[in-house]
């Protein structure tokens, strides 16, 4: 589909300001939508929205159905009389300028079980009855993630592949004898996807109501670890003890000799077909019910993956293999009335993959970063060429700010000489025709004049900020997703320079 000339801005809610340690779906959130529409944006932009686990990742979710209750607004629930203020009055202070995962879960999640241990004592009638109509809507995954969340904990946060045999291969008894011995933690999770559902719905409602739609993101593939996984193997090429038989990744290119192995369970597509596709429809419906627009990330796998056999340890050893193409889209097709997807078509792009996207109708993406500085970048590519059916980026959530960009000469963590540092940013300077003082204000410029019909900026770089602020950094271990902004930097003449910017450019 097509969608109208506008702009945004993408951030995570983890990156909201607020004294709770991390961001929250809540009051920094509403006057996050205040400032959107204050700059005249369209459009919010959020990563994936499922629980985290190791490594704190969005892209590596305990479910692709549940929502991250770590985001559950603590002074809503006093609002709502769920929470006494005085129960938070042990609670740690923490640094308003990034999350300290390591200390924050489990302080929230102390807050989050006394709320769900005390719901049906505090909770009104209507709530309960709402409640209970959840739990029904959402019975296709709810009862299953909420036991697997029980059963993790049970089993000091092991994978479920390690758990006893009975469970791994599900055995009705067994998960009937689990449910009745871990029925607290199994409540407990229920009402808090209860009241992160009752959140978001709330801020989803406000953004239409100040003229702004959602964008959220849907990765193409699922974490092995995963209630995902453990409730639905048949969808996957695993073992009978649950073990991956090959896994997901790409091949060796210039960034990496070895490829990247991310180790995702892979689908069987073959299954899935038969079935008419039903768990990737009830997945993207799930989506749907909390944002406008979709972003599916690594696109590309739908016409071919790269298919790695488990027991590798890099990439290297790997094949192509065709995806559902056009079958998927066209399931989709008679789902649902409309499909606002934007494609993410980035990396290892082939005449076939371009096909489909066209095919689809669906919009791909062009990362000014990946661009601006490049003498020889293919046709269509140029800023001037980019499609109308296209999003524009100065920078995703992969990328170094665009200011840590410059200033780095585009080394992105690899290391480089002053020579080669001077090298590149006189390439940036003289591609953006600017002297270098603002090239963070030079490509937002860039990016909305172009004929793109969506352009899609991250928040750190309409503030500024250098690499310290970057979100994630791909192969980094640690350190990722912590970046959180803070309402000082969002100034009145940042807020008014990138209003006049989009006016400027109709968006």
């Amino acid at each position: 589909m097509k969608f109208e000339r506008q702009s945004g801005i993408v951030l995570h809610p983890t990156s909201l300001p607020g004294p709770y340690g991390i961001g929250e779906i809540g009051t920094e959130a509403f006057a996050f939508v205040d400032a959107l529409a204050e700059m005249g944006q369209r459009l919010w932009q959020v990563l994936p929205l499922g629980p985290t686990s190791y490594g704190d990742s969005p892209y590596q979710c305990l479910s692709s159905f549940a929502g991250n209750h770590l985001l559950i607004s603590f002074e809503a629930l006093i609002d709502q009389g769920l929470l006494q203020r005085e129960e938070l009055a042990g609670y740690p202070s923490f640094s308003p300028g990034s999350v300290d995962f390591g200390a924050v879960i489990p302080a929230r999640e102390g807050v989050l079980a006394v709320v769900a241990n005390r719901f049906q004592e505090r909770a009104g009638d209507r709530m309960k009855d709402e409640f209970a109509a959840f739990r029904e809507t959402n019975a296709d995954w709810l009862a299953d993630y909420a036991l697997f969340v029980a059963l993790k904990r049970a089993h000091g946060g092991r994978p479920w592949m390690e758990w006893a045999p009975e469970l791994v291969r599900r055995d009705p008894q067994a998960l009937d004898q689990a449910r009745r011995e871990h029925a607290a933690i199994v409540a407990e999770v229920e009402v808090q996807q209860f009241l992160f559902s009752q959140q978001w719905q709330a801020l989803e409602a406000y953004c239409h109501d100040k003229g702004i739609q959602l964008i959220g993101d849907i990765p193409i593939f699922v974490a092995h670890d995963s209630a995902d996984v453990w409730a639905e193997p048949e969808w996957f090429h695993l073992t009978e003890e649950g073990h991956c038989t090959v896994v997901a990744g790409v091949p060796p290119d210039y960034f990496s000799a070895t490829g990247q192995r991310w180790g995702n369970p892979l689908y069987r597509w073959d299954r899935m077909a038969e079935n008419d596709f039903a768990w990737w429809k009830r997945r993207l419906r799930t989506l749907f019910e909390l944002v406008d627009i979709v972003r599916i990330d690594h696109f590309r796998g739908f016409e071919a993956y790269w298919e790695i056999p488990a027991s590798e340890e890099t990439a290297v050893n790997g094949k192509w293999i065709s995806g559902p193409g056009c079958a998927l889209f066209e399931a989709f097709e008679k789902e649902f009335d409309r499909l606002p997807i934007i494609a993410e078509d980035l990396g290892i792009i082939t005449e076939a993959v371009d096909q489909l996207r066209d095919k689809c109708g669906f919009p791909g993406m062009r990362v000014l970063q990946f661009i601006v500085g490049n003498d020889q970048n293919e046709p269509g590519y140029w800023p001037d060429q980019f499609p109308e059916e296209s999003v524009c980026y100065t920078g995703t959530h992969d990328n170094d700010t665009t200011l840590g960009w410059y200033l780095s000469g585009k080394s992105d963590g690899q290391p480089k000489s002053p020579e080669e540092v001077a090298e590149e940013q006189h390439k940036i300077r003289t591609f953006l025709e600017c002297d270098g003082s603002q090239v963070h204000w030079d490509m937002l410029a860039l990016s909305l004049g172009t004929k793109s019909s969506v352009v899609i900026a991250p928040l750190q770089d309409l503030l500024g900020l250098t690499s310290e602020a970057r979100l994630n950094q791909p192969g980094r271990a640690e350190g990722n997703w912590r970046w959180r902004f803070e309402w000082d930097q969002l100034t009145v003449d940042v807020k008014q320079r990138m209003k006049a910017l989009t006016a400027e450019h109709g968006r």
